[in-house]
C-alpha cells in the first residue's frame, strides 16, 4: 500500500514540475476576457479561450514586442457548428490605421464543411492581401500546429510540417519592418465576416465556444533588446524548391481564395507585387 502511495506521490509530483517548467501564459502573456487553464497529460499547459454571448471576445497578448522572429503554437479548434466565430493566431503592432500585422485567421463553418483558414499581412494599414485554404484535415479533433516566420525577406506561413505561402519582399512596395509587433491569440464573433462572407452568423445555442492552445513557441528579436540564440534558422529563412513545392500543392488543392486572383476587388489594377510572383 504504501509504495502504491509513494508511486502515485511521484507522478503527481512529475506532472507538478513539468507544468511548472512548461507554464508560458502568465510569464509571456497578459489575458483578456475568459481564458481558462489546465494541464494536459504530459504536463503541457493548455490555454482555452472561451466565447459566450455574455462573456464576449478572449485572448492573450505578448507582453513583449517583436522585430522579426519565428512563433508557433499547437490549436485546437471549435468542433461542431462554429459559425460566425473567428480563431486567431496573429502579430500587430497596433490598432492605428497605418498598423502592420501578420494574421492567421481561423473562420468557423458548419459542422462537416472545412474550416477556412484565412492568411494575411498588413503593411502600413494595408491588409488586401489574403490567401485562404480550406482546411485539409479535422482542427477540432487533435492538435495541429501552425507556425510564422518573419524575417527581413519574407513572411511564411507553415501548417504542421508543410509551407502553404510565402509573402516576399519587393523593393519600393510596403512590408512590415520596422513597427515592433506584440503577438496575440484570440477568439471573437466574426458573424460580419466569418462563414461565407457573414451569410451565416454564429448561433449563440452551441455557445460556450472553446478553442484550446498548448506548446508555444518563440524565437525572436525581442524589440529594444537582442535576438535569442539560434536566430539564423530563421532570420535568412527562403523556402527550397521541395519547400515551394508544398506551397504550390496547397494552392492547387485546398486554396479557397488568392487576392491576385480577384480583378472585381481592384478595379485599377491588381497590387504590384501579384506580378513578381
Amino acid at each position: 500500500m504504501a509504495r502504491r502511495f509513494l508511486a502515485v506521490l511521484a507522478v503527481a509530483l512529475a506532472l507538478l514540475q513539468a507544468a511548472s517548467a512548461k507554464s508560458w501564459l502568465d510569464k509571456r502573456f497578459n489575458t483578456d476576457g475568459t481564458v481558462r487553464t489546465g494541464y494536459d497529460a504530459s504536463g503541457q499547459e493548455v490555454v482555452m479561450l472561451n466565447l459566450n454571448q455574455q462573456s464576449g471576445a478572449a485572448g492573450f497578448n505578448s507582453k513583449e514586442q517583436f522585430l522579426y522572429g519565428e512563433f508557433s503554437i499547437q490549436m485546437k479548434l471549435i468542433p461542431g457548428n462554429s459559425t460566425g466565430t473567428v480563431s486567431c493566431f496573429y502579430l500587430s503592432s497596433g490598432d492605428d490605421e497605418w498598423r502592420d500585422e501578420i494574421d492567421m485567421e481561423f473562420m468557423g463553418n458548419s459542422s462537416g464543411h472545412p474550416v477556412v483558414l484565412n492568411t494575411n499581412v498588413w503593411a502600413n494599414g494595408d491588409g488586401k492581401k489574403e490567401h485562404q485554404f480550406d482546411l485539409w484535415f479535422d482542427p477540432a479533433a487533435d492538435y495541429h500546429t501552425y507556425t510564422i516566420i518573419w524575417n527581413p525577406e519574407n513572411i511564411l506561413f507553415k501548417v504542421d510540417n508543410l509551407f502553404i505561402r510565402s509573402f516576399k519582399r519587393f523593393g519600393g512596395l510596403p512590408y512590415p519592418s520596422s513597427k515592433p509587433m506584440r503577438l496575440h491569440a484570440t477568439l471573437w464573433d466574426g458573424s460580419y465576416w466569418a462563414t461565407e462572407k457573414g451569410k451565416i452568423p454564429i448561433n449563440w445555442s452551441n455557445a460556450p465556444f472553446v478553442v484550446s492552445y498548448r506548446n508555444f513557441y518563440a524565437n525572436a528579436c525581442v524589440s529594444g533588446g537582442a535576438c535569442h540564440a539560434g536566430s539564423d534558422s530563421w532570420m535568412k529563412k527562403q523556402l527550397d524548391g521541395a519547400e515551394w513545392g508544398t506551397v504550390k500543392w496547397a494552392e492547387r488543392s485546398y486554396m479557397r481564395y488568392n487576392y491576385c486572383d480577384d480583378g472585381y476587388r481592384f478595379p485599377q489594377g491588381l497590387p504590384a507585387e501579384c506580378s513578381r510572383y
